[in-house]
């Protein structure tokens, strides 16, 4: 069993670090809500930490999950960041959903002090991660990965290297891309059932056995029905990816125009309010657009929550 540390107990890092707690791993945690990571070790066992440093020392590997770009910075090269205490040869991976950019930065810097770095995103929901059904896109070396699968394997439905340092955060861009059209269209989708007087649930029943069948569609069709939207990823955490989304298409010529537009609905839903709300909100937002004054400009948004 392997020596790990982990860092960023929230709503996905706190159960993944469980799984590699229950298969037998020696995990010590660190979270900036010393609280939570004291949560996570009367349910667990294990060990906390009161930095990333002090998490990281003497482990073979550490794992993060954190919410951007400057966090990751934060826990890897700050003051106190993992990288300073982590040995040559140990392997750090990162779950987190940043840009590639930071991704290759901290690959070339981890490189520097002989470390391996893996940027390996994650999609499947928080009830993928508490079931350990996670689908896991890497990028970086294959000896590294070969090291880590195993440990990863843990949480895991899917875990594959899709090549170089960068490639992990461009595939979770592939997922995220679609995953904001398909909420966008089935929000349409439902909306138009509505307005037409069809009953959604019996609409929903058939269609899902069709070519028109999702995920989105079997898990979050029947909740969008109901105006029910506390189900996992946030509207808030959605316009940080979508924009990390535009950015690279910026750098690499992808067009992009159904997702710069659903980018934009987010944007509404967070001035109604929506910013917690899960991504499948979009549908609340046609609706609210139906009964505002003036055809549901932007302005008569705020408050409509």
């Amino acid at each position: 069993m392997a020596k790990v540390a982990f860092i960023g107990l929230g709503v996905m890092g706190y159960p993944m670090a469980g799984h590699l707690a229950k298969a037998g791993h020696d995990v010590v945690v660190f979270n900036r809500t010393r609280a939570k990571a004291e949560k996570w070790m009367a349910e667990f066992g294990g060990n906390l930490a009161d930095t990333p440093a002090e998490a990281a020392r003497g482990r073979p590997f550490v794992f993060s999950c954190v919410g951007d770009d400057d966090s990751l910075r934060a826990v890897t090269c700050g003051r106190e960041g993992a990288f300073a205490t982590m040995c040559p040869g140990s392997v750090y991976v990162d779950h987190s959903t940043v840009s590639a950019r930071v991704s290759r930065e901290l690959h070339a810097e981890a490189k520097a002090r002989q470390i391996d770095f893996i940027d390996a995103p994650i999609s499947g929901g928080q009830a993928g991660a508490e079931n350990g059904q996670l689908s896991i896109m890497c990028g970086g070396e294959k000896d590294a990965f070969d090291k880590a699968l195993p440990l990863m394997e843990s949480y895991a439905r899917i875990c594959r290297l899709l090549g170089p340092s960068g490639a992990g955060q461009l595939t979770k861009m592939v997922n995220q891309i679609c995953i904001a059209g398909l909420l966008q269209a089935l929000a349409e989708g439902l909306h138009f059932a509505e307005k037409a007087g069809l009953d959604g649930k019996a609409v929903l029943e058939v269609i899902s056995q069709g070519a028109a069948g999702s995920w989105q569609m079997e898990n979050r069709g029947p909740t969008m029905l109901d105006d029910r939207f506390d189900f996992g990823f946030a509207v808030d955490w959605m316009l940080k990816d979508l924009g990390i989304c535009l950015d690279e298409a910026a750098q690499n010529g992808a067009s992009l125009p159904v997702t710069a537009e659903v980018r934009e609905y987010y944007k509404d839903i967070r001035k109604m309010g929506g910013g917690r709300w899960d991504t499948s909100s979009l549908i609340r937002r046609l609706r609210v657009f139906d009964n505002c004054p003036g055809g549901g400009a932007v302005d008569n948004l705020e408050g409509q929550g």
